[in-house]
């Protein structure tokens, strides 16, 4: 011990002489010297409740996507027997389950079904859709007491023989013609058969001197001129139609004769309408 303390006398700063009886070979010469341990602060785990503290989790590189094309590599898909496919065939239809069996050759068999089922959907729809129009429609027309204060009643003496009275009744022209015999004669010896829309005259007069009409062409709904046209009765100057002294249609574009509205007549001197 005091040979090798001898010898290194540069390290002679560094040593104290000692006194043992048995020096072990496992003592160092040097006692050790403790280093100071520095502590590490863990910060605690914050509560993140903004949207800027959220905004932090989200991962900041781009996430990975697949790539296709001519310049990157293809994707690579593992394939797994272990996946259990279900079975359908308990839903398919007896014409589909042959799969040696064109689909084309029995495409037409399949739609049946399917195209009746729509089109009766479709009838449903339609009725159904009617129903509701047909209750909105309904519900703005006029009620029945209003059409009861609607009537109007004409006094028949004011209207000269030969003569046609024109009124408003219900925002139309309604036509009141006092008849000759001449005329009366004529209108009922017409053939009911040659007319485009045949009605005979004893149904479109209640009373024979008296004719009742609507003054709106069935055309497009002008107003037709009294006395006037081919036949003596009115004429249409918007597209030329002309009607008889009964108001039926005997020449021109218009399919149907003059609407006759529901009249009465109360007594030989009143007409209600």
């Amino acid at each position: 011990m005091i040979t090798f303390a001898g010898r290194s006398t540069c390290l002679a700063t560094l040593m104290k002489p000692t006194s043992l009886a048995v020096p072990p070979q496992t003592v160092a010469l040097i006692p050790p010297v403790k280093a100071a341990l520095e502590k590490i602060l863990v910060p605690p785990e914050q509560e993140r409740h903004t949207h800027y503290a959220l905004a932090k989790l989200l991962p900041t590189r781009p996430l990975p996507t697949a790539k296709s094309g001519i310049g990157v590599t293809s994707q690579i898909r593992l394939a797994h027997t272990d996946i259990k496919v279900p079975d359908f065939t308990a839903y398919r239809k007896e014409a589909s389950k042959d799969p040696r069996k064109p689909a084309r050759e029995t495409i037409d068999t399949r739609q049946t079904f399917s195209y009746l089922v729509a089109a009766a959907g479709c009838v449903g729809g339609a009725y159904a859709a009617k129903g509701v129009v047909t209750m909105f429609v309904s519900s703005m027309a006029a009620s029945a007491d209003v059409l009861a204060l609607a009537k109007i009643e004409i006094k028949l003496a004011e209207i000269p023989e030969g003569k046609n009275m024109t009124i408003k009744w219900r925002g139309k022209p309604l036509f009141i013609k006092h008849r000759t015999a001449e005329e009366i004669a004529r209108e009922q010896a017409v053939d009911v058969a040659s007319l485009r829309d045949p009605e005979p005259d004893n149904v479109r007069a209640a009373r024979p001197e008296w004719l009742v009409v609507i003054g709106v062409c069935t055309h497009l709904g002008c107003v037709p001129i009294a006395n006037a046209g081919d036949f003596f009765g009115y004429y249409c100057p918007c597209h030329g139609s002309h009607y008889d002294g009964a108001g039926r249609i005997r020449k021109g574009p218009a399919p149907l004769n003059l609407e006759i509205p529901i009249h009465a007549f109360v007594d030989d001197d009143t007409l209600v309408v």
